[in-house]
Parts: structure tokens; sequence; C-alpha cells
């Protein structure tokens, strides 16, 4: 019989890269959010955008809340607040998904966007095609603070932006 502290060290040997692929994959987490976002802004000449803690702090509340929920919803906007952020939600298989590409699927909907005062900047005519996308490209938008959660089976990203965009009747970039 093989000795027990033996296999005990193979075992751990055959789970450390999964153990550092699982915490590599969120490591630097802001400056990987934030990378993402102003790669795409740099790309259509939009200035970039700066971290904000409280913003990310209220992303990390609002994230908390669906995790534990188990529910993907806007959060609601509170009437008394003089400038209202703006949100992107997403949510995916629990440890699958990279930062980078939690941002690239709102950065995805790009293919469906044009130019234009808003609502007008849907290619089909539907805002939910492209509104992930036109938030993080908002001209008007300087910072951002994102957080993640994790749910029983889904990782959740909320990403919160001051000033928030979509605004009806406002030019994208």
């Amino acid at each position: 019989m093989p000795n027990r502290r033996a296999c005990l060290a193979a075992l751990l040997a055959l789970m450390s890269p999964l153990v550092a692929a699982n915490s590599d994959r969120l490591s630097r987490l802001e400056d990987r959010l934030l990378a993402a976002h102003n790669r795409e802004r740099a790309a259509i000449g939009v200035p970039p955008l700066e971290w904000d803690a409280q913003l990310a702090a209220d992303a990390a509340n609002w994230a908390e809340a669906l995790a534990a929920t188990n529910s993907f919803v806007h959060s609601r906007a509170d009437p008394t607040d003089p400038e209202v952020q703006g949100e992107n939600l997403w949510a995916g298989t629990r440890g699958a998904w990279a930062p980078e590409e939690m941002v690239g699927l709102w950065l995805s909907e790009k293919q469906d966007y044009r130019p234009g005062v808003f609502p007008a900047v849907s290619r089909s005519g539907d805002l939910d095609r492209v509104g992930h996308y036109t938030q993080v490209i908002w001209r008007e938008t300087r910072k951002v603070g994102c957080a993640i959660a994790r749910g029983e089976d889904e990782d959740f990203l909320v990403c919160r932006y001051s000033q928030g965009g979509n605004v009806m009747g406002q030019q994208v970039v």
C-alpha cells in the first residue's frame, strides 16, 4: 500500500495548478477591469476612466445582493441622488471567466452599435444589444468601480459608473 503522506503530496502537487489558476483568475482585479474598459475607450478616442473606491463599494454591495438571492436585476436608482450612477451587470458560471472576458461580453455589443444620439445607436434598433457597450464608452463618464461576488453557481460582476451614461437625447461619444 502506498505511503499515505506520498499520496497526499502527489494530490497536492496535482491540485496546485488548479488553485493557482483560480486565484490568478481574479488577481489584480481593479487594474484588469479598468484596463479592459480603457482599452476600448482609447481605441475610439474617448478619455480613460479612473477607478473610484466608492463606486466599487456600491458595486460590491449590489453584487453581494445578487449572489445571495441568485437574481439578475439592476439596482433601483436613488431618487435623492443628484448624480445617478450607471450600472452594467454580468453573470456567468462560477470560476470560469476572467475579468477581461466578462467586460469583453459587453464590448462585443459594438457589432450592433452605430455612433449617434442615444437611443438611436443600435443598428438593429434593439437597445438591449448595445446598452452595456454604450455605458462603457459614454464620453461624459469619468469614473468606474466594479466588484465580483460569488453565488452558489454563478459569479456576478457589477460595474458602477459616474457620470451615468445612456441618457436620452445625448451624444454617446
